[in-house]
């Protein structure tokens, strides 16, 4: 951030006294919206009726719990860039893709902006990652607090770990809620007395890989609990059960980890004068349309807000992006929203009486997707989508659909293929943007099965230019109306307005055929971060 901007901030805030209140953002990697609040406002039959987020649920309570939010890419570092700038993906240059990400540090972001007003900021596990430089955004690896550790990063992996060696289960738990407390505690200490802070708790757990089986073990979800409430984009399998019930697990954990942040909150007397959000960046790895998908199983999010100035115990429906979240922090610490910022402040809808619809305005949202991993391998080219979603429909525009939107799935017959039984044990392979994991190795081990053959060409061939989906009747989306003469009104009002938003919005894929994506630097392979001058985290 420029000096002068520096200054700016610093003279703003200073007109406003000591009453800012801190922020605590717990933001979960891969975590989509799983959380049994849902399935108890919107009625049981789905997986949420066998989630596990009691911290989650009781913050949701007492704060404003959103039904329609969504991330605006689903993919970790696009995701993230648009989160820290309040702007689209798109507009953030090479922070729009993951592999070969490079941040602009003349993109003004919420944490620095609220460091230049005299907030003491700071993070613990991941804010954007890969990319370089690491953490960017936030400041680097300089405001990052790890001094009692990272292991809750791998949280089953270590739990079952210590429990093969005869540490009880909730022993093993309590030593990763130590480490959580541990680095938290060390980032209150470093602040200053009366100085708000906004911290930043995110841990990796959720993304994969987790231990398989561990959702039983750990956390008591039986996976054939799931049986009868699977989508239809997911087999009803048990091996796929299993798979699931491990994630909601890792979930589990995840909101353990929020329990012990407002613990914490809670015996430093900080806890009344808090604005707490916790959210996740996307949805599902190593299963069909999650990861890297502009379904709702890919974008949609758990989203929960509560704190000072929020009128809570409220359930709202409008239709909010994750991007709105960087004006509504800046309003917050009563620092001016830059003017280059696109997103909407939340306040509005916060500070309102009403539940559903609160804002007539937010009856949308904008989603997309350019490259996720790069592989010199065929297939791995960037597949840019955009989407708009409303109450009633989902209608996505795939920009080159002669591509394979996960990779080539042709290479599976190819014979220097791993062996696809173990393909939970491979990182990135063949269908690579999804991650991998038992359910992908079940529909790719089964796909020549005729009853598996239809999911497997549903989640991995070629999609056509246009793709329409009605949400009443297929929340789904497994049925493209997009030809269907009945829908033919809606699919041009939709394709008017989304459009309308990405031109209004400058999204360089409309311009020369998208060649700021399909050329260098966005189109090199995967370079090694570059190490921030600032590169040592607070021991």
């Amino acid at each position: 951030m420029s000096r002068i901007l520096f200054l700016f901030c610093l003279t703003w805030a200073s007109c406003f006294g000591k009453d800012r209140p801190n922020i605590l953002f717990a933001f979960a990697d891969d975590w989509g919206r799983q959380a049994s609040i849902y399935a108890k406002i919107e009625g049981a039959g789905g997986i949420n009726d066998v989630a596990n987020t009691p911290h989650f649920d009781k913050l949701a309570k007492s704060g404003v719990l959103f039904t329609n939010a969504s991330v605006n890419a689903p993919s970790c570092t696009p995701c993230r860039s648009a989160i820290l700038s309040g702007r689209n993906f798109w507009e953030t240059g090479r922070g729009a893709i993951l592999q070969g990400a490079v941040w602009d540090e003349n993109i003004p972001t919420w944490p620095l902006l609220l460091k230049g007003s005299g907030y003491h900021i700071g993070y613990t596990y991941k804010v954007w990652s890969p990319g370089s430089p690491a953490d960017a955004g936030i400041g680097g690896r300089v405001n990052a607090f790890f001094k009692s550790g990272s292991k809750f990063n791998g949280f089953s992996q270590y739990v079952s770990g210590r429990a093969s060696k005869g540490v009880d289960v909730k022993g093993a738990k309590e030593e990763l809620y130590r480490e959580a407390s541990g680095n938290f505690n060390s980032f209150l200490r470093e602040k200053n007395k009366d100085q708000p802070f906004a911290y930043w708790f995110g841990p990796t757990n959720v993304h994969r890989k987790w231990i398989k089986g561990s959702g039983k073990k750990l956390w008591d979800i039986d996976p054939d609990k799931l049986k009868g409430k699977m989508p239809a984009f997911l087999p009803d399998v048990h091996e796929v059960r299993e798979d699931l019930a491990d994630y909601l697990g890792e979930i589990a954990a995840f909101d353990a980890g929020l329990g012990i942040m407002i613990e914490e909150l809670k015996k430093a007397g900080e806890y009344e004068n808090t604005i707490i959000v916790v959210s996740g960046d996307h949805g599902p790895p190593g299963f069909p349309h999650g990861k890297c998908n502009l379904y709702d199983f890919g974008t949609r999010v758990c989203l929960a807000v509560t704190g000072p100035g929020v009128r809570g115990g409220r359930v709202v429906d409008d239709f909010v992006c994750l991007p709105d979240l960087a004006p509504t922090f800046l309003e917050a610490g009563k620092v001016q929203v830059p003017e280059v910022m696109s997103a909407k402040s939340l306040w509005k809808v916060l500070k309102s009486k009403k539940d559903g619809q609160v804002d007539p305005s937010r009856d949308a949202v904008i989603t997309g997707r350019e490259r996720h991993v790069f592989s010199s391998r065929p297939g791995y080219l960037p597949y840019p989508q955009r989407a708009i979603r409303t109450k009633d429909f989902q209608f996505v525009i795939n920009f080159r659909p002669d591509r394979w939107p996960l990779g080539d799935p042709y290479l599976l017959d190819t014979p220097k293929e791993p062996d696809y039984s173990l393909l939970e044990n491979q990182t990135f392979v063949t269908l690579a943007d999804e991650d991998a994991g038992p359910t992908k190795a079940w529909i790719v081990s089964n796909r020549k099965d005729p009853q598996v053959k239809p999911v497997f060409d549903h989640a991995y061939g070629k999609r056509p230019r246009e793709e329409l989906y009605d949400m009443n009747k297929d929340p789904d989306q497994m049925k493209n109306l997009a030809e269907d003469p009945d829908y033919s009104g809606t699919v041009k009002k939709l394709r008017a307005r989304l459009m309308k938003y990405l031109g209004d919005h400058n999204d360089p894929r409309l311009v020369d055929n998208g060649k700021f994506f399909e050329t260098s630097p966005m189109t090199d392979g995967f370079k090694r971060p570059v190490k921030s001058q600032k590169s040592k985290s607070k021991k």
